[in-house]
C-alpha cells in the first residue's frame, strides 16, 4: 500500500471512530435516567405533580392468581440443573397453603398512586416533567425502591410481599421446573434478560445500555407464563420476596409455609433481571441484597393470604348495596 493509501485508510478509520464515539455517546445519554445515582434526588414541582394526579387515573391491571394449597418441589439438584449451585440445596417437598400473587410485577403506574397517596417524593429515573416518569414506562415494572418501600406499598395496597417459597411455587409450579415455561434453557422469544452473558460491574455502568435489552412492560411473553399464568418471573426486573436471605436456609426450613429466617442483613430478591445472564434467570436461584438497596433491576409483586381473600369476600359481600 502506498503512502496516499495509506493516507486515505487513515483518515476513514478516524471517522469512523468519531462517528462511533458519537453514537456511544448519544446511547448513554438518551439513557441517562437509568443510572443509578445515589446523589440525585428528584423533587416535585407544583406542575409535576398535577401531571402526576392525572396520570394516576389511568387504569391499572391489578389482577392476582390463586396459587392452590399443596406440595411442591423446592430447591434444586445437580442431576436435574447443572448451574444449580449450594444455596438451592436440597431439593425437597415443600406445603404450601393457598395464596394468591399478583399476576404481574408492579408498575410504575401502581407505584405512582402510593407515592402520591403518601405523600413520598419521585423515584430516581422519574425526572421528567417536574418528577414523573416517561409516558412509555406506565407499564413497566417499577424500580429503584428498596426493600422497605416495597414491604410498605404491599401493605399500603391490603397485601405483602410473597415469601420465597410462594414466589418460587408461583414461579415453577410443582414439578420443580428450571423455568417457568420449564426446562429448555431462556431465549430471545421467553425472558428480558442480559443473553450477553456479562456479569460484575459492567451492570451498573452507562455502557450496559448498549449491551443488554431495555425494561419491558410487565405483559409481555406470553408465552412463558408459569404454570399458574404468572408473567415475567424471569428476567425485565429480580424482584424483592419477603425473607430475610440466608444462603443455608433450604437445608433447615420447615416442610410446611417456610417463612424464612428470623433474622439477617439482607433480603432475599428473585428471579434475575434484565442484566442477567441464562442462569441468574432460572425459577429456583436466590439471592440477596441490604433491604436499602435501590437498583434499576430490581422490583417487586405482592401476594396475600387465602384467609384474607375469604375475609375481603366477605366484606364486600356484607357493604354490597342491597339491590
Amino acid at each position: 500500500m502506498d503512502s496516499q493509501q495509506s493516507a486515505k485508510w487513515t483518515t476513514a478509520n478516524r471517522i469512523v471512530n468519531a462517528l462511533l464515539a458519537g453514537a456511544i455517546a448519544l446511547a448513554l445519554a438518551s439513557f441517562a435516567w437509568g443510572l443509578d445515582v445515589a446523589d440525585v434526588t428528584p423533587e416535585w414541582t407544583p406542575e409535576g405533580k398535577k401531571i402526576a394526579a392525572e396520570r394516576a387515573k389511568l387504569p391499572a391491571n391489578e389482577e392476582m392468581v390463586r396459587v392452590p394449597a399443596g406440595w411442591f418441589l423446592m430447591g434444586s439438584t445437580k442431576r436435574v440443573d447443572r448451574n444449580a449451585y449450594p444455596a438451592e440445596f436440597p431439593q425437597r417437598r415443600v406445603y404450601l397453603d393457598t395464596f394468591e400473587i399478583y399476576k404481574y410485577e408492579v408498575t410504575a403506574l401502581q407505584y405512582l398512586r402510593f407515592v402520591l397517596a403518601t405523600d413520598r417524593p419521585p423515584l430516581l429515573d422519574w425526572r421528567y416533567d417536574g418528577g414523573n416518569f416517561q409516558e412509555s414506562m406506565v407499564n413497566h415494572p417499577v424500580m429503584h425502591v428498596t426493600w422497605h418501600d416495597a414491604d410498605a406499598y404491599c401493605k399500603w395496597a391490603g397485601k405483602r410481599l410473597p415469601t420465597e417459597a410462594e414466589w418460587e411455587k408461583a414461579a415453577r409450579g410443582e414439578d420443580g421446573r428450571i423455568y417457568p415455561w420449564g426446562n429448555q434453557m431462556a431465549g430471545l422469544t421467553r425472558a428480558n434478560y442480559g443473553r450477553t452473558g456479562l456479569s460484575g460491574p459492567v451492570r451498573d455502568r452507562p455502557e450496559r445500555l448498549l449491551l443488554y435489552p431495555p425494561i419491558i412492560a410487565v405483559d409481555k411473553y406470553q408465552n412463558s407464563v408459569s404454570p399458574y399464568g404468572v408473567h415475567q418471573m424471569a428476567g425485565n426486573v429480580a424482584e424483592w420476596v419477603a425473607d430475610w436471605y440466608d444462603t443455608q436456609y433450604y437445608a433447615t426450613a420447615p416442610e410446611r409455609n417456610p417463612k424464612g429466617p428470623a433474622q439477617g442483613t439482607q433480603r432475599a430478591f428473585r428471579g434475575g433481571g434484565w442484566m442477567d445472564s441464562t442462569p441468574s434467570v432460572r425459577a429456583a436461584q436466590r439471592n440477596g441484597a441490604d433491604p436499602t438497596t435501590k437498583m434499576n433491576w430490581l422490583g417487586f409483586r405482592c401476594a396475600r393470604d387465602s384467609q384474607d381473600i375469604q375475609r375481603t369476600q366477605v366484606s364486600q359481600a356484607v357493604t354490597a348495596p342491597a339491590q
